[in-house]
């Protein structure tokens, strides 16, 4: 094969990596995405349990780059979220006013966004999928990128992103240290039936076992209400709770949900992970730069942790497309200087405030209920406060990167 020179190489072809190579493509920035992992198998039309909260901020950014166009029609959005300490008074209900039709967020089954971005990546004018393919060599200098690929192809670029997750081969060749602790928790992973409309709701319902969420999504089937499950409980529960039969989960379920939304049965298969915090100490080396959760994972709590990662895809590109105006490449240390202060500030404060959550709901016991539910009822009374957290909720927050407002760069 011949030699292939880009602007920018992307490790990583998932939700961030292919993201990132959309967009840059879209401004005219040449790249090119590796990933390891068999298409057919990402694409698999069985639904899997896995769903992502797409903010309205990171739905700004896929309409700006045309993703959006593919998943129209195919997502469900979140008119509202109702936040408690288990089923007792004291709850935080965001929702929109009154004269702002823009939904918190919309909910897709990750199978479908994974579609959509295959299908933008393929129609990408200056992006070249490499897929299935591996690097067998990396080599970063001041030079450049160089790259050999496993199907023996070589590509040269000026700057390399490492976007492969949470155990980035990248993050690790390049000795960058990573702060990290597990939470002891599992987060089981299904979705359910049921008989009352969820209403476009999320419900985040806090347990000192750990939260239980219900996220809505489209009907599978007619007259069939459904909504995504993210349950988490306690690392030695899970075993037990993963054993248990169908009416005995279901049965346990309900005990969480309160019969509020009626009947429910399962209707996807169940899954489970383990839950933990890991933040690099830095997001940047020579010609280097670190995106999605290559850089950042939290716990699932607020479904913050994709957008996270399409906050760095914004902000990346940003940076990238600015500094080659004005004649720099991609991977000067000026350009990838302004990227890790940019990025570092907002993720450590989001990474931060999602573990304080987790914390502080997780203590037992009746005094600190009471507090939590007294904290969460003056949250919503204080307008400024309520508007802030909600912001936040559509990554509204912060120095926004322009595509996160819909603007192209």
């Amino acid at each position: 094969m011949n030699d292939r020179r880009f602007d920018v190489i992307i490790m990583g072809g998932g939700l961030v990596g292919l993201t990132l190579g959309i967009g840059l493509s879209k401004h005219g920035v040449s790249c090119a995405v590796i990933d390891p992992a068999q298409p057919d198998a990402t694409l698999a039309q069985n639904f899997d349990g896995r769903v992502s909260s797409i903010s309205s901020a990171s739905w700004k950014l896929f309409q700006a780059i045309g993703i959006a166009e593919r998943l129209e029609g195919r997502g469900c959005a979140i008119e509202r979220i109702w936040v408690s300490d288990g089923l007792q008074p004291g709850t935080l209900d965001f929702a929109p006013p009154q004269d702002d039709d823009t939904p918190m967020g919309i909910m897709f089954e990750n199978r479908e966004t994974r579609r959509a971005l295959r299908e933008c990546a393929e129609a990408a004018e200056h992006l070249t999928l490499y897929q299935p393919d591996s690097a067998l060599h990396v080599d970063r200098s001041i030079e450049g990128v160089f790259v050999t690929l496993a199907s023996g192809a070589k590509l040269s670029g000026s700057l390399l992103v490492g976007a492969e997750g949470r155990a980035s081969p990248t993050r690790e060749a390049a000795g960058i240290t990573v702060a990290k602790w597990a939470y002891d928790h599992v987060a089981i992973v299904t979705a359910f039936h049921h008989e009352v409309d969820h209403a476009g709701t999320a419900y985040e319902i806090f347990y000192p076992g750990g939260p239980f969420a219900l996220l809505p999504m489209q009907p599978a089937l007619p007259g069939k209400h459904r909504s995504a499950v993210v349950w988490t409980v306690p690392s030695a529960h899970a075993p037990a709770m993963l054993k248990l039969g169908e009416r005995g989960f279901l049965a346990e379920a309900q005990k969480r949900i309160g019969g509020f939304l009626g009947e429910i049965s399962l209707a996807g298969p169940r899954s489970s992970y383990p839950l933990g915090y890991h933040r690099a100490a830095r997001i940047t080396d020579t010609r280097l730069a670190l995106a999605g959760d290559a850089a950042h994972g939290i716990h699932p709590i607020a479904g913050q942790g994709v957008n996270l990662g399409f906050r760095d895809v914004a902000a990346l590109i940003e940076v990238i497309v600015d500094g080659m105006r004005l004649g720099l490449e991609p991977g000067d240390a000026q350009l990838l200087t302004r990227y890790q202060r940019w990025r570092s500030l907002d993720t450590l404060s989001v990474t931060m405030a999602m573990g304080g959550l987790v914390r502080l709901f997780d203590v037992p016991g009746r005094l600190p209920s009471l507090v939590r539910r007294a904290g969460l009822a003056a949250v919503q009374r204080a307008g400024p406060l309520k508007s802030r957290f909600m912001n936040e909720a559509r990554g509204e927050s912060g120095a926004l990167p322009r595509l996160l407002a819909g603007e192209m760069v």
